[in-house]
């Protein structure tokens, strides 16, 4: 089921990848105003990758599996760059994986322990679906308040547009969701099977068009590191570094960290942000006589 999975969404991601690549950009004549396609057709993809029409067809059918050198050069013709050279070989099944099942996503009380040690630095911890499994003081402090969303809804990519403070929070909100959509196609490779994944992706594409409309465009990503600017409703515009850092116990969850070089004004934020959110602690502390950490499981 997963390797019929996977041999149709690569069908789907060379479809979708040769239609943005015009014949000018592979060196080839437009054809004038009589041509009825915007990207490449199929039979040229072939020529160019040294490959016969029906054979190409058949890959882009997820009818054969694809040697390597073939993906490689079908992956030049479509200009493809580092990720989705990398998305296309996991379809194809080139990078050997061993199924497994999905157990529960819970994070280590040392993790969770590093993310409480750092006072002026948001952090949370990502898991499969965008789901977010922990976080800290500051990382509620700057996103939203994570532990008032029931833990089944707790998950970024729904929060973006669910969450109207989340539209308001990012500046460049379509730009930002975009990449969380091209983020999570990117690791669905890894778990075609997943039922909470498609469940998730029928929600949102039913909820939302633009969600509907991202998510067929067959973009990928990795999730590494980056420059968010922010309207925070608290301390004001933030500019901060995001970087990935990846659990050696379940390379499934990652940790993103925010960060501002020194000095700077985000960096003042940042300290003025710590302090709010300690403030606040404190109030709910004394009102409900509870300190504990936040952190979360999900499956």
């Amino acid at each position: 089921m997963a390797r019929d999975t996977n041999l149709n969404e690569l069908g789907e991601f060379l479809r979708a990848r040769r239609a943005e690549v015009s014949p000018a950009d592979a060196g080839l004549p437009d054809g004038g105003k009589g041509r009825r396609v915007a990207g490449l057709r199929r039979e040229e993809v072939a020529v160019l990758s040294a490959i016969s029409t029906d054979y190409y067809t058949r890959i882009e059918q997820g009818r054969i599996q694809a040697s390597e050198p073939v993906l490689a050069e079908i992956a030049r013709v479509l200009r493809l760059d580092e990720d989705q050279r990398e998305y296309l070989y996991e379809l194809a099944g080139k990078q050997t994986r061993r199924p497994r099942r999905l157990t529960r996503q819970r994070v280590d009380p040392q993790l969770q322990r590093l993310l409480d040690d750092l006072p002026t630095t948001p952090a949370f911890v990502i898991g499969r679906r965008t789901d977010i499994l922990a976080w800290n003081a500051m990382g509620a402090a700057l996103i939203t308040d994570f532990g008032k969303i029931p833990e089944k809804h707790r998950t970024f990519i729904r929060l973006l547009f669910t969450d109207p403070a989340m539209r308001r929070l990012y500046a460049d909100w379509e730009g930002i969701t975009r990449l969380a959509i091209a983020q999570l196609r990117m690791h669905s490779v890894h778990h075609p099977d997943d039922p909470r994944l498609a469940a998730l992706v029928g929600e949102l594409s039913v909820a939302d068009p633009q969600f509907r409309q991202w998510w067929a465009s067959h973009q990928v990503a990795a999730r590494g590191t980056g420059v968010k600017h922010l309207h925070h409703p608290v301390v004001g515009d933030l500019t901060l570094d995001w970087n990935t850092l990846t659990c050696a116990t379940d390379p499934d969850q990652q940790i993103i960290v925010w960060t501002a070089e020194a000095g700077s004004p985000s960096h003042d934020g940042l300290r003025l942000l710590a302090s709010w959110a300690a403030d606040a602690a404190r109030a709910t502390a004394e009102h409900t006589g509870s300190g504990a950490s936040p952190s979360a499981g999900i499956s």
